[in-house]
């Protein structure tokens, strides 16, 4: 059943203006009125709902009844990652918020290739919202992961954090998995560094805030592949997946 985000209020019984790009996208696969729609608007649960009108740039669908499926885990786990080259982080955020992650900060750090500032900034953090919303439609979430405004590594460290951070390192002598088997199931905030991992200096700021280093063993993991293997780490030893 083709599932869609709908951020509006949705109550059953009422027919619905769908959004410009699911308007789109139905009209593109030639779906007819009558078929049956998932909608949901991330405030939980998800609402099943018939499509009674299509076109080139509308839609609208009647709202039928609401279910209460949750599928969040149960602790919530922020992904902050140091900005990768090229289409990456596009990657790493759809997978993230397929594991669950329940916010993505996005970060420049020292050795980032990609710098973002002012528009270009804006439009990227609009296209990674995009891929938050297509991401949770496809692996069934009804509550969307909050996307974080890209903030420079060594002010957002600086912040005070009222949830354990944890910077992945290969560097690190303490294991990833041995600290969530010992750790009860809670928010924590995973740290990536981009291509070549977080500079010196940017580690040893990570420490004196208060991050514990970690490793998830002797192989060094490309930033795309690290906090998603982390992420892997903690459902499997927290549930959740």
């Amino acid at each position: 059943m083709p599932r869609f985000y709908c951020p509006q209020v949705l109550h059953p019984g009422v027919q619905v203006e769908l959004p410009a790009a699911v308007a789109h996208h139905l009209h593109v696969v030639r779906l007819q009125p009558g078929a049956t729609l998932t909608l949901f608007n991330g405030e939980g649960g998800e609402y099943r709902a018939t499509l009674v009108e299509v076109g080139k740039k509308r839609a609208a669908a009647l709202v039928e009844a609401h279910e209460a499926v949750e599928v969040e885990a149960p602790y919530a786990l922020t992904l902050a990652q140091g900005l990768p080259e090229g289409a990456k982080m596009d990657w790493i955020i759809e997978k993230a918020v397929e594991l669950g992650a329940a916010a993505i900060q996005p970060l420049a750090a020292r050795r980032s290739v990609v710098r973002l500032s002012g528009e270009r900034a804006d439009k990227r953090q609009e296209h990674w919202q995009g891929v938050i919303v297509a991401a949770s439609e496809q692996s069934g979430r009804n509550r969307l992961a909050q996307l974080h405004p890209l903030a420079e590594f060594k002010t957002w460290i600086a912040a005070p954090s009222s949830a354990p951070r944890i910077l992945l390192s290969p560097r690190a002598t303490g294991s990833l998995a041995e600290w969530a088997r010992a750790t009860a199931p809670g928010p924590a905030t995973l740290l990536v560094g981009p291509e070549g991992g977080f500079a010196p200096e940017e580690e040893e700021a990570a420490r004196a805030a208060g991050a514990l280093a970690l490793s998830m063993g002797p192989r060094v993991l490309r930033t795309e592949t690290a906090g998603l293997a982390a992420l892997a780490v903690l459902a499997a030893a927290w549930g959740g997946i």
